[in-house]
């Protein structure tokens, strides 16, 4: 056994598989001083390593044996129950073997240097789930669904999670591939035939199945933008003049006093960050110095980190106090490109908002001194968090994949538009062989090595 093999490429579609790769071991889970740890093994050796280190001649596969475990001088080191999973009906492909022992530290510490002396050695960190990835056991979204289900802070997150482990998103990914490969074999057969009579490039069928394909990847990516949300949470920053009323609501939101409200303009002169638990929704929102202009250098700074708060956000939630109407253009005209905004006409207990006219945002007026709406606010911010009308069906996703979408969708658009106005068949077929190539990055049908050193790297221990 090369107990330094690596993982080595086989250059097939940027795919990887395990060739003599070595037997690796780690604690999976452990519940603490009198609970049960369970180590698991992966690998060529694995099975042997368990024999050895068990004393035992056989290994009944999916059987629970219980076994005494030995160091290399014979001496006993735990009493527990060894599970044997020969490959390649095991999670990870491999022969998989599994040490249920005491969970003291001290024992589950002795059983693994002794488990290295054998042959196995440290796993990386998501190397198990990389494993299954590398032998097809599991496709790239189902591997990330794993690891969004540990780091799941919230019954919506692991239900979004166990959605995409089950893996629904690559099943809809996998059917969108069928859907290009047949558009483009009817496209290209057109390319190859141009002594025919017929221009088969005017077919409107080929038109309407790329319209087809436009509206469900504009659904696939509603649907993993508000996975995202929700997997990643919803960075909120309130943005409006001063005495607005943005401390105010921070408080609101919050249900405890965390910024401090005073009459006096000016008073928040930093970002203030609160994490809020929102109905299983999880958000992030910045309350910031009122944006007007300033002499003080102080406030200055504070209208600076303001703007950069507003820059970076999923949502600004925009506060018009009565008065302040007139300014309100010229916080829409700071807004940048793309970002969602709510606007909140503020103190509705002192009398109805005076109407603005701001067509392009959605407003909703509140009191936080009352009250008054704050419940309907909340609820429009658990539905731009993942959360809400429709989301009984979200699964996790994570920014990679809206921008592998977000790529699909441009290369449709381009070879719409070269069917419908060029007749341009060789740049159609071309822009949907980039679509099917941005659809398998998802997957990791097709996907540098490079990014997927990186996405496993971010796993943990064990998994």
């Amino acid at each position: 056994m090369d107990h330094h093999s690596p993982l080595r490429s086989q250059g097939t579609q940027g795919r990887l598989s395990v060739q003599d790769a070595d037997t690796i071991a780690a604690i999976a889970t452990a519940a603490g001083r009198g609970g049960i740890g369970v180590i698991r093994l992966s690998g060529s050796n694995a099975l042997q390593i368990a024999k050895t280190l068990c004393h035992r001649r056989t290994l009944t596969p999916r059987h629970a044996h219980f076994a005494r475990f030995y160091d290399a001088e014979g001496v006993v080191l735990d009493h527990g129950l060894v599970l044997a999973f020969p490959g390649p009906n095991s999670f990870t492909g491999e022969d998989v073997v599994e040490l249920q022992a005491h969970g003291a530290p001290i024992v589950l510490e002795q059983l693994l240097k002794q488990l290295f002396r054998l042959g196995a050695r440290q796993a990386r960190a998501g190397e198990f789930s990389e494993r299954a990835y590398l032998n097809r056991r599991i496709d790239l979204t189902q591997a990330e669904a794993i690891a969004d289900l540990i780091a799941a802070q919230s019954e919506a997150q692991a239900r979004a999670a166990v959605r995409a482990l089950e893996g629904q998103f690559g099943d809809q990914v996998r059917t969108l591939q069928q859907d290009l490969e047949r558009l483009r074999v009817h496209i290209e057969a057109a390319i190859d035939f141009p002594e025919e009579e017929i221009d088969f490039l005017a077919d409107p069928v080929l038109v309407q199945q790329t319209e087809h394909l436009q509206k469900s990847i504009a659904r696939m990516l509603d649907d993993a933008r508000r996975g995202q949300r929700l997997r990643d949470g919803l960075h909120v920053v309130l943005i409006g003049r001063p005495n607005a009323g943005k401390s105010s609501l921070l408080n609101a939101l919050a249900g405890k006093p965390r910024a401090i409200v005073t009459d006096l303009a000016g008073t928040t002169r930093d970002t203030l960050i609160e994490d809020l638990d929102l109905d299983g929704a999880s958000i992030t929102l910045v309350d910031t110095a009122g944006i007007r202009d300033s002499q003080d250098p102080i406030e200055q700074e504070g209208i600076r980190r303001a703007r950069a708060e507003f820059a970076r956000a999923d949502l600004a939630l925009i506060l018009v106090a009565p008065g302040d109407e007139s300014e309100l253009a010229h916080l829409l005209a700071e807004a940048p490109a793309g970002i969602h905004i709510l606007i909140l006409r503020t103190k509705l207990d002192l009398g109805p908002p005076v109407p603005i006219d701001a067509e392009a945002a959605e407003q909703i007026a509140i009191s936080a001194q009352s009250g008054e709406n704050i419940p309907v606010l909340r609820r429009r911010l658990t539905q731009l968090a993942g959360l809400g009308e429709g989301s009984d069906g979200t699964r996790s996703a994570r920014i990679r994949h809206v921008q592998a979408l977000e790529a699909v969708a441009e290369h449709l658009d381009v070879a719409h538009a070269r069917l419908t106005y060029d007749r341009a068949g060789e740049l159609a077929a071309e822009e949907l062989r980039r679509a099917q190539q941005a659809l398998s990055s998802i997957t990791g049908d097709y996907l540098a090595d490079d990014l997927l050193g990186a996405i496993f790297s971010s796993f943990c221990i064990g998994k």
